[in-house]
């Protein structure tokens, strides 16, 4: 039976969350992969890329695996209550409900972290447990049928994982081939433990707005969750 796997995709979604992971599992075997918004217009992604929705909330068939990717359009999903109520329904019966970077914060957001172990990007790893979550920081974290990947490039490791997972290593391994997945980076700046102190500080600084704004947003989710 073919695999339905769905991606939501939204208004400054960040397309490598969506596109690494998207190339990844669109290359498996007897699956179909969809986009999702509430309508069929086209989408612009954080830094510029259009994109195309190809199915709506309203025609969705139900999921076998369910994708939340970030970017700086989450803010507004984490209190979209229409985005939020179709997040639940299919994570109702998805045999698994995922996310990449900042997606894990929507996941937060529906009510889906609780009690769970998961990750984010490094700059927002401290909105998770306000949401309910046990913050763990790893490339990916499984927690049951919960798959999380964190920042960004993440995307790809965790999108490995859940196809060993959803078929064989051999097949992800091949996948990975394919796409000669193989990161030898120029610098080793890749995360707030390796980068020098000054790069560390200026992204921190540059994220420092997005955080106070989310983290607004995280305590109004939890308080809404609460009640």
């Amino acid at each position: 039976m073919t695999l339905q796997i769905g991606f939501l995709l939204f208004p400054q979604v960040q397309q490598l969350d969506l596109t690494g992971p998207y190339d990844v599992l669109a290359s498996l075997p007897d699956v179909k992969v969809h986009l999702i918004w509430k309508d069929l217009a086209p989408v612009t992604a954080s830094t510029g890329l259009v994109l195309h929705p190809t199915v709506t909330f309203d025609d969705c068939p139900a999921l076998d695996v369910i994708c939340i990717p970030g970017g700086s359009g989450v803010g507004p999903l984490m209190e979209d209550e229409q985005t939020l109520a179709f997040i639940k329904t299919q994570a109702t019966t998805a045999r698994y409900v995922t996310s990449v970077c900042t997606g894990s914060l929507v996941l937060g957001a529906a009510g889906l972290l609780q009690g769970k172990r998961a990750t984010t990007h490094w700059a927002y790893h401290e909105l998770l447990a306000p949401l309910g979550a046990i913050a763990v920081k790893d490339r990916v974290v499984r927690d049951g049928n919960l798959l999380t990947g964190g920042g960004i490039t993440a995307g790809i490791d965790f999108a490995l994982t859940l196809a060993a997972e959803l078929f064989d290593a051999d097949t992800a391994q091949l996948i990975q081939l394919q796409l000669e997945y193989a990161p030898a980076p120029p610098f080793a700046s890749g995360s707030p433990e390796t980068a020098p102190r000054q790069v560390l500080d200026n992204a921190i600084q540059r994220a420092a707005a997005s955080l106070k704004q989310r983290g607004e947003i995280a305590q109004r989710a939890a308080a809404r969750l609460a009640g």
